[in-house]
This record gives structure tokens, C-alpha cells and sequence, in this order.
């Protein structure tokens, strides 16, 4: 399996680069992973100190407590994906590109830092009440501009869809679900992934096999 450094240097582009100095980044990284493959809950900060070299009381410098790496992976993980889809969302073309590209960019980031992206997405519950609030604050805006994107399609005529707000979560759903069972050993890059969810996305909202098959 890939680690998540290796997906940070690969796929997402040093998702990291904005947490400094060296060591706090160090940190963040090895919660990523022990967070992935053993829990928040069972993961201790000794845990996270050792994959990083560091030891233990090396970690409260950069972070108070275990939860703080856990909003901190959380609150740039949101950020991340609110910025693909805006960036999607406000770009030139009709609401069948529009969504097609948000479907696609999503789909690759949950699968090309599927590591990440699992912790991202199903560790919310271990957050206290404000770090919680926060976060879901995050998710309102994501939920919102794939939304906007869908009523703009309405409005237009090229999507047929009677239920806006459950269409949204299905889709929404869809893409970060990748996260889970992706594998990068398996016989569809995330580029394809990405495709063929935004096909199936298309045909999801009534855009029309001709519009889905116009954005392969």
C-alpha cells in the first residue's frame, strides 16, 4: 500500500506544504496514517511520535493534544475539497461541464489520497463540539456548491431532478466513498475512477447519455 507521504508526494500535490516547521508536518503525516489503519481512538500519541522518529514529548510542541492533529488533518482536508469544488463550480461552461469536472476532481482526490481522505471524511465523530461545528460548517459549503451546480442545471433544463438536496447528498456520497474502497493496486487509476463516476453522475441528474458521453 502507498503511504500517505508517498500519496503527498505523488497525487495530492504536497497537501501538506502548509503545515510548518518540518517536524509538525512529520507528525500530521504519521497521524494521518496510524489514524487510517488503527483508529483515532486506538491510537496513542506514543503511536504517532514513533512513526514520525520522534518521541513522545517531541509531539506537544507542535501539538496539545491528540485531537488537536485530528482537527488540524481535518480542517485542511475540508478546505482542500471546498477548494476543488469551488474551483469546479465557478469555472466557464454549462452545468453539465461544471458538474462533471467537480464529479471527476473529487473522485481523484479521494482516490489518489484515498489515506487521507478516509480520515478526512469518517472521523468526524471523534472531534469535540467545536472542532465538530467547525468541520461540519466546511461540510455545509461543500454540500453547497455541488448543490448550486445541480439547481443551475435545473434552472437550465439539462438536469432533471426532483429532489435537489437528496440528489446532492447521493452525489456527494458517491465520490467520497471512493476513499474506502479504492486500491491503488487495482485495475482503475483514479483518473478512471474519476470518469466514470462523472459519467454516472450525468446520467444520475437526467443530463442525457449524449452529454455524459460528450465529457469522456
Amino acid at each position: 500500500m502507498m503511504s500517505t507521504a508517498e500519496e503527498t508526494a505523488g497525487g495530492e500535490a504536497q497537501a501538506w506544504g502548509e503545515v510548518t516547521p518540518d517536524a509538525a508536518r512529520r507528525l500530521l503525516i504519521a497521524a494521518v496514517e496510524a489514524f487510517a489503519e488503527r483508529g483515532y481512538h486506538a491510537t496513542t500519541t506514543r503511536d504517532i511520535a514513533g512513526r514520525a522518529g520522534m518521541s513522545p514529548a517531541a509531539l506537544y510542541i507542535h501539538y496539545k493534544t491528540k485531537e488537536e492533529l485530528l482537527h488540524r488533518i481535518s480542517r485542511i482536508g475540508h478546505e482542500k475539497a471546498l477548494e476543488i469544488l469551488r474551483t469546479a463550480s465557478r469555472r466557464e461552461g454549462s452545468p453539465t461541464e461544471r458538474l462533471a469536472d467537480a464529479v471527476s476532481s473529487f473522485v481523484r482526490w479521494h482516490a489518489g489520497g484515498r489515506t487521507t481522505a478516509r480520515v478526512v471524511q469518517y472521523e468526524l465523530d471523534s472531534l469535540g463540539p467545536d472542532a465538530r461545528a467547525e468541520i461540519l460548517a466546511l461540510r455545509r459549503q461543500v454540500d453547497a456548491e455541488v448543490r448550486g451546480i445541480i439547481e443551475d442545471g435545473v434552472r437550465s433544463g439539462e438536469f432533471e431532478v426532483i429532489d435537489v438536496h437528496g440528489t446532492t447528498l447521493a452525489v456527494l456520497s458517491l465520490c467520497i466513498d471512493v476513499a474506502r474502497w479504492f486500491n491503488v493496486d487495482g485495475p482503475r487509476t483514479p483518473e478512471e475512477v474519476g470518469a466514470l463516476y462523472a459519467d454516472l453522475v450525468l446520467r444520475m441528474v437526467g443530463a442525457g447519455a449524449s452529454a455524459a458521453a460528450s465529457q469522456k
